[in-house]
């Protein structure tokens, strides 16, 4: 075949078997993203002596990018071409011959495989996202993954149904999403509150569900490699290739059973495959949108507590809805047998259908007449990016270039004291105003992998830039005399834009030292033009004692870079009483929390321990041990650092003056546990589990992140016959415990501790293939009606700050032209 006579003239053999195949299928496919440390004990007696399997990702400094994007291809002038019918054709043919590999970071198994689940890595393929019928947010699939919760980004209850993905209670900001294996963090345009909260869906709904080919989700040491944000674990979001041919279009319909919830429904149109012999395209388009919960969805389930001593409810709104509006352009471009060039461009809106949430208060009747169901706030977020892949005889490349822009535009909101977060009513007959904070970023990475007989070699390097003009910090005005380090007093004189750099290179040797024993050290070096350098060295090891039995151990130092709202002295929040801590005298309050530019970097070593079984019947099963000791953790001080005099009202006074800080450090550890078993040839039985051991700040003693101390998720799958499917699954998640201590102020609470209950979320589905081209499928959500309710607005509810929605009906079809 002619993929083989490449093959040959590259390699300089005339002897292909099957895991020659194998390799010279995976060159020339589009896998270059994953870091290959380990193989399968089934293929271990082929590689000993052949290369051994590399590892690659996409990191790149930007001079490095731009050079490998326009110059690489010098490399292979001599080389024959290589057509996008090709590629596909091979691939399509040999799919079902290739052989199984296990990675340390990755795994890689046959196409039919719906989950795949191996120590530190879980990957979520098509078929199984399909099965799914996602409302539109991975997070609802992610979830059910080993290791992994929803939470808030922080323990105080406030915007208590933003939740997000959270790998190993590290917290939402420690969960590095990428798409495509380049970094998204567009939720850095929201600002964050006294708490760390944030008003932000996050960034797990970019892409549509019908757009993706598979989902990587990378908890543990190996994450480190990816460099800041990764200290949780990583969320790589793979989308479908262009060289395959496709025309498709999707329809997806929730109906909720309670009046107080809101349906949902999305379209989404893929179209991709060649244009020409080396010219290829993918096209997406999508929109979903789904409706708010009633207001006052809650408000039998609210919290009476003591305010200001009159005892009043605490009621809470629901789960906001959201309109999501996707398009996504590929082009991509097989200069010859060796290099390929990509050009890409995307946009999304994504803008809410307002609830009635607010940072803290309870419902706000007027603001609830006036805008419920409206538009409050919008995200809208575009960019471009330039990519390179090269595969040369002993080496390959990955290489990229990507330009963002996010606007995060909303209804202007109080930024102090009691009115944080609430939407300002206009006065009489005004308008609503708006305002519009623009997050700004510019990212290279390349990647190099140099096979040598035993080892392979990586070398990487990395460019991160933002910027951030944020128009909030014009709006606090101080005191009369008020002066505190580079704060500048008059808002009139403030910089609204901030920015900061980050670089970064790393190396890292994926080694075999025996048939069965892989060793991969590695370091990497980055720094940051405010918060300085990092070293994050790591090393993971592999051994094979039996056919059957493998354990796994590594351990690493991660790190996050502090947020430009964070890091800006103008950033300023302002409270008078209650966002103070109790240990500020009377005649001192009135507390400013500002910015810092001194902070650190937050550090994490992560370690874990893991032992898997896999035999030849398709049983798999894997428990891991994990610890996570969490350094130089930032957020808003709580201890002053100054007092300043002040002339209030014409009266002399004085205010205390708190910063955001590196507040010391945490302990994380737990275990996973998984197994998949085969229970005949059509039926097949998946469980993990995740054991929260231990989440714990050192200087209070709470936890990092309001999440089950128990997580079960179960799966029977059935093939009824080979045209029809049907899906049974249980999620259990334990007792969630409240906390004792306020993140705001540091203070012991004084209200009622109210821990979460244990509950489970059954689902059921089925899909059928009327014919090749048309499926339909039908299922139910929240089988049995389980509905949870959010208590309360902030600290007052303990750990009953979110809903989870009630029973759903499901409808899907997909066509194929």
């Amino acid at each position: 075949m002619f993929l083989q006579r490449v093959y040959v003239m590259l390699c300089g053999t005339s002897s292909i078997g099957k895991v020659e195949s194998y390799r010279y299928n995976q060159i020339l496919s589009g896998l270059l993203f994953m870091p290959m440390l380990s193989t399968s004990s089934a293929s271990k007696k082929y590689f000993y002596s052949q290369k051994p399997p590399h590892f690659a990702t996409r990191q790149a400094l930007l001079s490095l990018a731009i050079a490998s994007v326009f110059s690489t291809t010098a490399l292979a002038a001599e080389s024959n071409e290589l057509t996008v019918q090709q590629t596909a054709a091979q691939e399509a043919a040999e799919q079902q011959d290739m052989p199984s590999t296990e990675l340390d970071t990755i795994v890689v198994l046959a196409a039919r495989d719906e989950l795949v689940q191996a120590p530190g890595l879980s990957i979520i393929n098509e078929e199984a996202i399909e099965k799914a019928s996602l409302s539109n947010d991975i997070s609802e699939i992610v979830r059910k993954m080993p290791g992994v919760n929803l939470s808030g980004s922080s323990t105080s209850g406030q915007r208590g149904n933003q939740r997000q993905i959270d790998l190993r209670g590290m917290g939402p900001n420690n969960t590095l999403i990428l798409i495509d294996g380049r970094p998204v963090t567009s939720r850095n345009a929201v600002r964050p509150g006294r708490g760390s909260e944030q008003d932000t869906r996050g960034d797990s709904q970019w892409v549509p569900p019908s757009a993706i080919e598979r989902i990587e989700v990378l908890r543990g040491p190996a994450a480190a490699r990816y460099g800041s944000g990764s200290m949780g674990g990583v969320v790589n979001i793979i989308t479908k290739a262009p060289t395959k041919k496709e025309f498709s279009v999707t329809g997806h319909y929730e109906l909720p059973e309670s009046d107080l919830e809101g349906e949902n429904w999305r379209t989404n149109i893929n179209m991709a495959g060649p244009l020409t012999d080396k010219l290829s395209f993918r096209t997406t388009l999508g929109y979903h949108d789904s409706e708010g919960d009633d207001p006052y969805i809650n408000v039998e389930d609210a919290q009476v507590i003591d305010d200001r001593g009159e005892p009043v409810a605490s009621v809470a709104a629901g789960r906001e809805g959201v309109e999501n509006i996707d398009a996504r352009q590929l082009f991509e471009y097989a200069m010859d047998a060796m290099n390929t060039v990509g050009f890409e461009v995307n946009y999304s809106n994504q803008s809410n259908r307002w609830a009635g949430d607010s940072q803290f208060q309870t419902i706000n009747d007027d603001l609830v007449n006036a805008l419920a169901g409206q538009e409050t706030n919008k995200m809208e977020r575009y960019g471009a990016a330039f990519t390179h892949r090269g595969e040369y005889d002993n080496s390959s490349s990955n290489s990229y270039l990507e330009y963002t822009r996010t606007i995060n535009e909303r209804l202007n909101e109080g930024n102090v004291g009691r009115y944080e977060g609430e939407i300002s009513q206009p006065e009489g007959e005004a308008e609503y105003n708006w305002t519009e904070a623009t997050y700004d970023t510019l990212n290279a990475k390349s990647e190099w992998d140099i096979y040598f007989d035993r080892h392979t070699l990586t070398a990487g390097a990395e460019f991160r830039g933002e910027r951030l003009d944020n128009p909030l910090v014009s709006t606090v005005e101080f005191d009369e005399g008020f002066d505190f380090g580079d704060t500048e007093a008059d808002p009139a004189k403030r910089d609204p834009v901030t920015d900061a750099y980050l670089i970064g290179a790393y190396l890292e040797d994926n080694y075999q030292i025996t048939p069965d024993w892989y060793v991969t050290p590695g370091v990497r070096l980055d720094y940051h033009d405010q918060a300085g350098s990092n070293w994050s060295p790591s090393l993971n090891t592999t051994w094979n004692f039996s056919p059957n039995w493998s354990v796994k151990a590594g351990a690493s130092r991660a790190f996050k870079a502090p947020s430009l709202y964070q890091l800006d002295p103008n950033y300023i929040y302002y409270t008078r009483s209650n966002g103070c801590p109790s240990s500020v005298p009377t005649d001192q309050r009135g507390c400013y929390v500002l910015g810092n530019s001194d902070l650190e970097h937050e550090t994490s070593w992560n370690k874990e321990l893991t032992f898997t079984y896999k035999d030849d019947t398709g049983l798999n099963a894997g428990l891991t041990y994990y610890h996570n000791d969490y350094d130089n953790r930032i957020g808003a001080g709580v201890e002053r650092v100054g007092v300043v005099g002040v002339i209030a009202d014409g009266i002399a006074a004085e205010r205390s003056v708190f910063q955001w800080e590196n507040q010391g450090d945490a302990i994380i550890e737990g275990i996973e546990g998984f197994v998949k078993v085969p229970v005949t040839d059509t039926v097949s039985w998946s469980t993990n589990l995740t054991g929260n051991i231990r989440s714990e700040r050192k200087d209070t003693g709470e936890p990092l992140s309001l999440i089950p101390k128990f997580t079960m998720n179960s799966n029977v799958s059935w093939d009824i016959t080979p045209r029809w499917n049907t899906d049974f699954g249980v999620s259990y998640y334990g007792t969630i415990e409240a906390p004792e201590v306020a993140v705001t102020t540091g203070d012991a609470l004084t209200t009622p501790k109210l821990d979460r209950d244990p509950y489970a979320l059954a689902n059921v589905s089925t899909r059928y293939n009327l014919t090749d081209d048309i499926t339909i499928g039908a299922g139910v959500k929240n089988l049995f009606d389980k509905q949870i309710k959010r208590e309360g607005t902030t600290t007052n509810a303990g750990a009953r700050t979110f809903n989870e929605p009630g029973r759903y009906y499901i409808f899907d079809v997909s066509v194929n032209f």
